[in-house]
C-alpha cells in the first residue's frame, strides 16, 4: 500500500509546498489528505495515516481561544507521537510538538524572517536527521516564538537569531522551526500577507534580500526530501 499521509494545515497560505512533490513520488506515490482547522475540519482517526506533517501559521500554540480548534489537534498530535507514528512538524507544527511533548513555547528575543544561516548543534549526530543536512546551510525563516527542548529530545541546530532550531524525538517524530518547504512562489504570498511583520529588525531581511535564491530553494528541497524519505521508510511504508 502507498503511505497515507495526512496534513494538518492552519492557514490557506501555508500548505505542503514543496513536499507534495516528495510524496508524490515516494514509492508508489502516497495519498494526501488534508485537515484543514480553518474551516473547522475536526483532526482524523489515528488509523487513518501512517506520516503526519504539521505545518506553520501566524497563531501560536497558546491562542487557544482565539483558535480553540488548537486544543483538538494538539490531543490529536499527542496521540500519533505516543502512538509511534511518523511525525514531522514545520515551523507552527514545531512549536506544537515541543509542548505537547512537555516543553514551553516563548516568544524568541528576535522576530526571525528570511534566509538566515543554520547550524549543527553538538551531539546533533546521534539522530538520523542531522545526517539529511550539512554542517551549516541557509534556511528561511519565518517566525516570532521559539520552542525549548522536550524531555528526551536531540537539539538539531541552531542559528543566531534563534537557539533552538530543531529537534527529534524517538525514532520517527522531526521538529523544524525554519521552512524547508517554501518555494519561490510560496515566499511571494507571505511578503504579501505577512507585510505587516517585516519590521526593521537585526534578523529581518527586506522583500529584495528575500527574492531570488534559487540555489538555497534547491538545496533544502534535497534535504527535505531526504528527511521525508526516511520517515516513510521508518513506518514501514516502503
Amino acid at each position: 500500500m502507498p503511505p497515507r499521509v495526512r496534513v494538518f494545515q492552519h492557514v490557506p497560505h501555508e500548505g505542503l509546498g514543496a513536499m507534495e512533490s516528495v510524496f508524490a513520488g515516494a514509492g508508489a506515490g502516497a495519498e494526501i489528505e488534508t485537515t484543514r482547522f480553518f474551516e473547522g475540519e475536526k483532526p482524523p482517526a489515528l488509523d487513518s495515516f501512517d506520516l503526519l506533517v504539521v505545518m506553520g501559521g501566524p497563531m501560536g500554540v497558546y491562542d487557544e481561544t482565539e483558535f480553540p480548534w488548537l486544543i483538538g489537534e494538539k490531543r490529536a498530535l499527542q496521540s500519533a507521537l505516543k502512538a509511534g507514528k511518523s511525525v514531522l512538524g514545520i515551523c507552527l507544527g514545531s512549536q506544537l510538538m515541543a509542548e505537547v511533548l512537555g516543553a514551553k513555547v516563548t516568544k524568541n528575543g528576535h522576530r526571525e524572517i528570511g534566509w538566515w544561516p543554520v547550524e549543527k548543534l553538538p551531539g546533533a549526530h546521534v539522530s538520523w536527521v542531522a545526517h539529511c543536512f550539512p554542517p551549516r546551510f541557509s534556511a528561511f525563516h519565518w517566525h516570532g516564538d521559539t520552542f525549548g527542548i522536550p524531555p528526551g529530545a536531540v537539539p538539531l541546530f541552531r542559528s543566531k537569531g534563534c537557539a533552538n532550531q530543531g529537534f527529534a524525538w524517538g525514532e520517527k517524530a522531526v521538529a523544524l522551526q525554519f521552512h524547508p518547504e517554501i518555494t519561490p512562489e510560496i515566499a511571494a504570498t507571505w511578503l504579501e500577507t505577512g507585510a505587516s511583520e517585516l519590521q526593521p529588525g537585526p534578523y529581518v531581511q527586506t522583500p529584495e534580500q528575500i527574492q531570488g535564491r534559487a540555489e538555497d530553494y534547491e538545496s533544502n528541497h534535497g534535504w527535505l526530501k531526504d528527511v521525508c524519505r526516511e520517515l516513510i521508510r521508518r513506518q514501514g511504508c516502503t
